[in-house]
């Protein structure tokens, strides 16, 4: 006899329950193999647990989904279309406020496109779970990599180059089709982003300014991208696009913050001209390129005379400003801009 595995029924039962608000009890036993005794007992439970209302009568109940809700599907990569598994099997099992339901579904459509196009992968996995105060989001494919795919299209082996590299926005590897907002986008919507690839990890935290860190790496193929939202967020869509365009319009993507942090360890620093030139490059792409020294007690010379001085000299136009600056470091910026 099957036994009652709730973990298992709460990746689908909000499905179910939108589906079969009137037979949700024999669905489940034809899904799960459980006696219909059983089916009545974890349904139960779901409803003391908030993963589902009941209403109707004791004869005759009425199951509709809780505060708790959560969907998880599998889908080939192949042919796979991102705006099909958010209007059919995700955005009608979800209530959400408008404005984080935007939000999540550009986060959906650009991190599940990413999986479509970039990750070489053969599939993909996609949860989405809401909780009274949260909506989470979780894609993760079976493909190379991102890092993997970074250094083989970019040269860049070092991850943490390569995180410096994403955090400017505009990275991609498919110029002709993308233009590298979605990931960029999608990290500043929400209040807690986590990716995972090639053993890799690093973070954002909405409410930390001071952008990526390294955090604990999943251990398993490809890329994972975690994404949650506030329900009480005052964040819009809208919002977010203004604040990385300086028409105020959401339009142009012409500003970036670069976390030179991200090139630093306790036991390298920033002194190089090579290491300028790297936190430099596509820079000129931008109107405003603000260079984030948070975390950085003190720069060398060489670093701030090739990246204030000589760096716009080479790429004109190019626009830098130095924030989050030490004494130290203002010292030194400002002797090689002198």
């Amino acid at each position: 006899m099957a036994r009652i595995d709730l973990h298992s029924l709460c990746l689908w039962i909000t499905a179910a329950a939108a589906n079969h608000p009137t037979d949700l009890v024999q669905h489940v036993v034809e899904r799960t193999g459980l006696t219909r005794a059983s089916a009545n007992k974890a349904l139960a439970r779901l409803v003391a647990l908030t993963w589902l209302q009941r209403d109707g009568t004791p004869r005759k109940p009425v199951y509709r989904p809780g505060l708790l809700r959560q969907v998880v599907q599998q889908y080939a990569l192949a042919g796979l279309q991102e705006d099909v598994p958010w209007s059919r099997d995700f955005a009608p099992n979800f209530t959400l406020p408008p404005h984080v339901l935007q939000m999540t579904q550009h986060a959906f459509v650009e991190l599940l496109n990413n999986a479509i196009d970039h990750s070489e992968g053969t599939s993909v996995t996609v949860s989405l779970r809401q909780t009274p105060s949260h909506v989470q989001l979780l894609v993760s494919d079976d493909g190379r990599g991102l890092f993997d795919k970074i250094e083989a299209a970019f040269d860049i082996a070092d991850p943490h180059l390569a995180m410096l590299e994403l955090s400017k926005g505009k990275l991609t590897s498919e110029a002709r089709r993308h233009t590298g907002r979605g990931l960029f986008f999608t990290s500043r919507l929400a209040d807690v982003f986590d990716l995972h690839a090639n053993e890799l990890a690093f973070q954002q935290r909405g409410w930390d300014a001071t952008g990526w860190r390294p955090g604990r790496a999943l251990k398993r193929r490809g890329t994972s991208i975690y994404a949650a939202i506030s329900l009480d967020t005052s964040r819009t869509l809208e919002s977010v696009l203004n604040v990385w365009s300086l028409d105020g319009l959401g339009v142009g993507f012409d500003r970036t913050v670069v976390p030179v942090r991200l090139m630093t360890s306790d036991s390298v620093g920033l002194e190089s001209r090579a290491q300028a030139r790297r936190v430099a490059a596509r820079l000129g792409e931008f109107q405003l390129a603000e260079i984030d020294f948070d975390g950085v007690a003190r720069i060398g010379h060489g670093f701030a005379d090739e990246l204030f001085r000589v760096q716009p000299g080479i790429q004109p136009g190019l626009n830098l400003s130095p924030v989050n600056m030490s004494p130290a470091v203002e010292a030194m910026v400002r002797s090689v801009r002198n």
